[in-house]
């Protein structure tokens, strides 16, 4: 029993001077709450600037992650003159076909016919195709202009497919396609460039490269913020074989095949590519499926080497705070001379003085630290404002992993820059500081 109370007593002295450095380290800090504020800017910046970059790498990865599963619906394949093994392009036949330095590279490109398309849209686990072309325009209406519009031809299924939203008039019907009607679909941002709303786009007659087009309908996607953001004046659609007789492009040049479940992605494409291949009755080259996932995960390696570089960057401020919080804990050691030696008198050990100062060093960081958390969470909600405008659908935010690793690195800034200060207080010898003036 005696032995039980000595244990309790043990721990609640431990606990009592716990509290006591607790209870010093603060009225220091409130003492001088100017110097603490000047002390903690460095650590706050620091804390602040890594946080908001962490925040915007770990969203931007999870957005590329989003796309790519989004992508992977869409099965893309295009005729090539260079023959792979399973009918996946790779890097190396990217390369020789835009060298041409391979003699199979001159093959003559069989003209896609959409037949051919829906034949072997037929497969099992496809769930539906649609065929496109493309061609920059400059548009006009009366003295307005909007250049480096990527005009794109779609056919009958493209709409549906790609889930456009008509927010005014209508959408491309059978009719068009029959009558090779001069029709136009404009997506919202370009209506409000050209008229003043979207509604008064409708049946105006716009000039594309010379050639006159009829607003009929226009329509939002998120497609069209994230061409912004690469200088793409605008997304208008027509008929595919409108642009093919106006701009002297082929009728298809582009082919996706849709699939509801991306499990089926990585086989599904060789044998779709296979299947155009043996539908077009090709000698000479193949139709081939773009993989994807290299390019995916490049981008991603990509941004995480910039996180890495720009928060290590960031991170040099932490260390020009951690220099200062080290300068003011040891003023603040040389101010409070008299005061240590008078708690060694009275028993304290090194021990009991090196924890103080270390825990005053370590409040110091944190409350900086927290401090800098509250800023970097303002700012990457300013920060995913202004994104959200120019990319749909992500999410910036201050995850708790890093947080709660924000803490924890300005409370070992403390603990680090602080052990020179706590280590020279409790050297000090009683008698000397006790005398000292």
């Amino acid at each position: 029993v005696m032995e039980l109370f000595r244990l309790i007593a043990l721990v609640w002295k431990e606990r009592r001077t716990k509290m006591q450095n607790l209870k010093f380290a603060f009225s220091s800090i409130m003492a001088h709450k100017m110097r603490s504020f000047l002390t903690m800017i460095g650590i706050i910046i620091g804390v602040s600037s890594v946080v908001v970059i962490m925040a915007l790498g770990d969203s931007m990865s999870r957005q590329v992650n989003k796309n790519m599963t989004k992508s992977q619906k869409n099965i893309q394949v295009f005729f090539s003159p260079i023959k792979s093994k399973d009918g996946s392009f790779t890097q190396k036949q990217s390369a020789l076909t835009l060298s041409g330095k391979e003699e199979d590279v001159h093959v003559e490109p069989p003209k896609t016919q959409e037949s051919w398309v829906k034949e072997a849209a037929k497969l099992k686990g496809v769930d539906g195709y649609y065929v496109t072309n493309s061609t920059n325009v400059t548009l006009t209406y009366k003295d307005k202009k909007v250049e480096r519009a990527s005009l794109t031809g779609g056919n009958m299924t493209y709409m549906s497919a790609v889930e456009n939203k008509i927010i005014a008039g209508r959408d491309l019907r059978e009719q068009d396609y029959r009558d090779f009607a001069s029709v136009i679909l404009l997506d919202e941002e370009l209506a409000k460039s050209l008229f003043d709303s979207p509604q008064a786009a409708l049946n105006q007659i716009i000039s594309a490269n010379g050639y006159s087009y009829r607003v009929i309908g226009v329509y939002s996607s998120p497609a069209v913020k994230s061409a912004k953001m690469f200088g793409v004046g605008g997304l208008p659609i027509t008929t595919n074989a409108s642009v093919a007789a106006n701009f002297n492009v082929e009728e298809i040049s582009n082919i996706v095949f849709r699939v509801n479940d991306t499990s089926l992605t990585p086989t599904l494409g060789p044998e779709l590519a296979r299947k155009m291949t043996e539908i077009a009755g090709v000698q000479q080259g193949e139709y081939q499926v773009v993989d994807e996932t290299a390019a995916f995960a490049e981008v991603q390696q990509i941004f995480g080497f910039m996180t890495a570089i720009i928060s290590a960057i960031a991170g040099i401020s932490l260390f020009v705070g951690g220099t200062g919080v080290m300068n003011i804990m040891l003023v603040s050691v040389t101010e409070r001379t008299r005061e240590i030696g008078l708690r060694k008198a009275l028993g304290a050990t090194r021990a009991n003085i090196l924890v103080q100062f270390l825990i005053e060093s370590m409040i110091l960081t944190l409350l900086g630290g927290v401090i800098g958390l509250v800023s970097a969470a303002g700012l990457t909600t300013l920060a995913g404002a202004l994104l959200k405008n120019m990319m749909e659908g992500i999410e910036i935010g201050v995850s708790l992993p890093i947080a709660l690793f924000s803490l924890a690195v300005s409370a070992s800034v403390g603990m680090i820059f602080g052990v020179l200060p706590a280590n020279k207080a409790s050297k000090l010898d009683p008698i000397e500081a006790l005398r000292y003036e």
